[in-house]
């Protein structure tokens, strides 16, 4: 199964090849590398020449930005009747991953036709994509959890620029399985994870994360934080390599056999102007209640 990020309006895949994408966020276009686009870039070159900003990769590792064109420093890009704060980090990223907006419609479909007040517990929660998706879509809370000061403070710029101050949000800085363990304690409940990890991270306090050792041990403990009547549990993973079906496992392993429900898996990707061309952006386990 492949999930189309296909409803975007200021923001578009270009095109893609030689290890690169051509990308337009709002009135800017952006050129930065891709790994997974192998074939090679078109023989006439037109756009890829000449965008705003263009990220090089360094021999040594990491790289720069070169801006070819005036831009500001940070400016914001709507999808649907959310807001978000782009701007261009020193890791190439933007702070945001458009390709997610496939998980957010589905989560935001989940929540509004819950007919109940729902409870959402995001972990790695980054810049807080599906953070205002689920603070949009009705959620009574949401706990949006990352080891990140910085990124957690950007999530909060979201949830105003979206209109969302109203919303009951906590934002919290924590290595993401200390605080669960914290919650296990205090009884706290939830009615949906969402769980975005990375391959391998470090904590707030040097802890350390490897996805193929504590993924699973993770998605147990967070079992003893979920409500009798859960909604959904979502994993997804853009750096670990994994099959899809790995995180599939991991749900038919745990939610699996303590809950009734569908759990399926996929890749997510967001298509090209180019020739049909769809660039793929990570994978994604479901469960969620029948």
């Amino acid at each position: 199964m492949m999930l189309l990020a296909d409803k975007w309006k200021d923001y578009e895949l270009i095109d893609t090849g030689n290890g690169e994408k051509l990308e337009r966020w709002g009135e800017y276009v952006l050129r930065r590398p891709d790994p997974q686009a192998i074939w090679p870039l078109p023989e006439d070159l037109g756009a890829w020449k000449n965008p705003h900003g263009h990220y090089h990769r360094s021999s040594k590792g990491g790289g720069y930005w070169e801006f070819k064109k005036n831009m500001e420093e940070s400016w914001t890009i709507n999808y649907k009747e959310m807001k978000f704060l782009i701007k261009p980090t020193g890791f190439k990223h933007t702070g945001l991953f458009p390709e997610q907006s496939s998980n957010w419609d589905w989560m935001m479909d989940k929540i509004s036709n819950a007919q109940r007040p729902v409870k959402v517990l995001n972990l790695f929660a980054y810049t807080g994509g599906a953070t205002v998706a689920c603070a949009c879509a009705g959620a009574e809370e949401v706990c949006h959890v990352d080891a990140s000061k910085g990124m957690v403070s950007w999530a909060k710029e979201n949830i105003e620029l979206s209109g969302l101050s109203d919303r009951k949000v906590r934002f919290i800085v924590d290595d993401v399985i200390k605080f669960v363990k914290r919650e296990i304690r205090r009884g706290k409940k939830y009615d949906a994870i969402i769980m975005d990890p990375p391959s391998y991270g470090r904590g707030p306090k040097g802890e350390t994360w490897k996805i193929e050792d504590e993924l699973y041990p993770l998605v147990e403990l967070c079992m003893q934080v979920l409500s009798d009547n859960p909604l959904f549990f979502l994993i997804n993973s853009y750096t670990s390599g994994f099959s899809p079906y790995v995180a599939e496992n991991i749900l038919r392993l745990t939610m699996g056999r303590r809950y009734m429900g569908d759990i399926y898996s996929g890749e997510v990707g967001i298509p090209t102007a180019r020739e049909n061309v769809v660039l793929p952006c990570g994978i994604f386990a479901r469960w969620e209640q029948k």
